[in-house]
């Protein structure tokens, strides 16, 4: 008997002997077949986690590395594979040529649909076609065009009063914090028809912007994280944090809604033609959800303000943080900048038949009155004589765009042009961060910022969205591109124009992994004026 348990014993040792020398020998030949293949080396089962997650907190250089070598790179994860294309013919076959199969996509949804819900930037087909249906004529209003400047004006005089209050006590500034309060005000004006102040003076506390910040960071997680799924189950973890900032942010979201419904009956019920009800994008909505075939609920009315804030607010100042940062390193182009806006000033004033006002960097009132001129000749028309500050924010959107990748599903097997295979279930993401980067799209000087690339002859000139792709391209083009370049070059010219920035010495400029290219710690500066 005790034969027969040694004998048994020995058994087990023996199969678990051959078990482990399968495992590693499996292993071994895995990895040996991988010397000659391009992208990142995968294990068997997890494929590429380890090195995404060593990666994680710089994983869009860590694919420049990559794409650089290879326009179009595999990465497999356990339950999907990502395929990475930076090539500008691939591009335009998934977001243009075969548009149908490449989709946002049932894995892409499942992971946004706690923040974005079925709005606009999360959704497929006749939901996706009816929204920017509605939000594209919008766009195309005159009346919020004209709106829309006033706005932006507005707040950027707003934000040039802080800046002159910060440089005479020599204060320290978080420019991206202060950037991301001004767009965020400007959309909730724009776009909702909302006042929430979070530009006052006194910079007060904003629940829902730091709810919606975390919450964009641990979706973003989602993408790496094999583990969410059992982290939402048990509520722990990251997911429990995400918990608790979708709850903040939807109290703030459906009760503008609330508010906004509200408005929109006491203007009918007191004002029979309706001319008094405001036309910004949500009261369209809400419009919509009163006819019973729309099938809009709060639910629906709330994703339809959450996409559009994450649109007017998160790209348009993480790329002004990035504008701001690039001046302070290319002297050359913020003198220029200056010489432009100099240039602009002398001759609008002329146009105008106005004196331009005297003023004293001393005299901080003087200062302002100067300032309030200079910002009352912008206006839709004549920011459109600034070319080099357009090609400046151009060349700030290259190398740093807004939203750095971009994935879509694959409905069904296809062959990129480059003959790349893709399977259905699988994903496909072009990279507008590494885009900017490639030389085989750019040049050898792809890595420098240069804003005369996008200048002829003192012209701007475009470039073909399947290679600049920070605006999207095909069915999907962003449709807030004009009004992005209107609030950008409404603030900057007022900002370049009358302050110098200087970056805080050892201050770490790094983006943070999210789905929008925003800066980790801020950008901090201090500010002096300028004659």
């Amino acid at each position: 008997m005790e034969d027969l348990k040694l004998s048994t014993s020995d058994g087990y040792k023996i199969w678990i002997t051959m078990l482990i020398g399968v495992v590693l020998s499996s292993v071994f030949i895995h990895r040996l077949k991988q010397r000659n293949v391009k992208g990142p080396k995968t294990w068997p089962l997890i494929g590429a986690v380890i090195e995404q997650l060593m990666n994680y907190d710089r994983m869009h250089d860590w694919l420049v590395e990559y794409l650089s070598e290879s326009k179009t790179v595999k990465v497999p994860m356990p339950f999907t594979t990502y395929t990475y294309i930076a090539d500008p013919a691939n591009v335009e076959h998934v977001l243009k040529t075969n548009f149908v199969n490449y989709p946002k996509g049932e894995v892409y949804h499942s992971y946004m649909e706690v923040l974005l819900g079925d709005g606009i930037f999360n959704s497929d087909g006749e939901m996706w076609r009816k929204q920017r249906k509605t939000a594209s004529f919008e766009f195309a209003s005159k009346n919020l065009r004209d709106f829309s400047t006033i706005v932006f004006r507005e707040y950027a005089m707003k934000l040039s009063s802080i800046l002159c209050r910060a440089s005479i006590r020599n204060e320290q500034i978080d420019m991206q914090e202060l950037l991301m309060r001004m767009t965020l005000d400007s959309i909730c004006k724009v776009g909702f028809g909302a006042e929430i102040g979070t530009l006052a003076p006194q910079l007060p506390d904003n629940r829902f912007a730091r709810a919606f910040d975390t919450a964009n960071i641990i979706v973003t997680l989602r993408f790496i994280d094999p583990l969410w799924r059992l982290k939402r189950f048990f509520k722990v973890g990251s997911e429990a944090l995400l918990d608790q900032s979708i709850q903040v942010i939807n109290e703030f979201t459906y009760s503008m809604i609330h508010k906004r419904k509200a408005e929109i009956q006491e203007a009918k019920s007191t004002n029979r033609n309706g001319n008094k009800i405001k036309h910004d994008i949500l009261s369209r909505f809400v419009e919509l959800s009163e006819n019973p075939d729309s099938n809009l609920t709060d639910k629906s009315l709330r994703d339809v303000v959450l996409n559009f804030v994450i649109a007017g607010r998160d790209t348009t100042a993480t790329t002004l943080s990035w504008f701001i940062y690039m001046v302070m390193m290319n002297p050359n182009v913020a003198e220029k900048l200056y010489s432009e806006l100099k240039a602009f000033e002398e001759n609008q004033a002329k146009e105008e038949k106005v004196s331009l006002l005297p003023y004293d960097l001393e005299d901080p009132k003087s200062f302002t009155e100067r300032l309030t001129q200079f910002a009352s000749f912008l206006t839709y028309d004549s920011l459109g004589k600034l070319s080099y500050l357009h090609a400046a924010v151009t060349e700030t959107l290259r190398l740093y765009p807004a939203v750095p990748q971009d994935p879509k599903g694959i409905l069904e097997d296809d062959v990129l042009p480059d003959g790349t295979k893709v399977r259905a279930g699988g994903m496909v993401t072009y990279v507008p961060y590494s885009m900017g980067r490639m030389e085989y799209n750019w040049g050898p000087d792809a890595a420098s910022f240069k804003p005369d690339r996008w200048l002829k002859d003192g012209f701007f000139q475009n470039a073909s969205p399947f290679k600049f792709t920070a605006f999207q391209a095909g069915p999907r083009i962003c449709l807030g591109k004009d009004s992005a370049y209107l609030q950008m070059k409404m603030a900057l010219a007022i900002l370049c124009r009358f302050f110098n920035f200087h970056l805080i010495p050892n201050h770490p400029v790094k983006y943070r992994m999210m789905t929008i290219l925003s800066m980790e710690h801020g950008l901090k500066v201090t500010v002096t004026r300028r004659s």
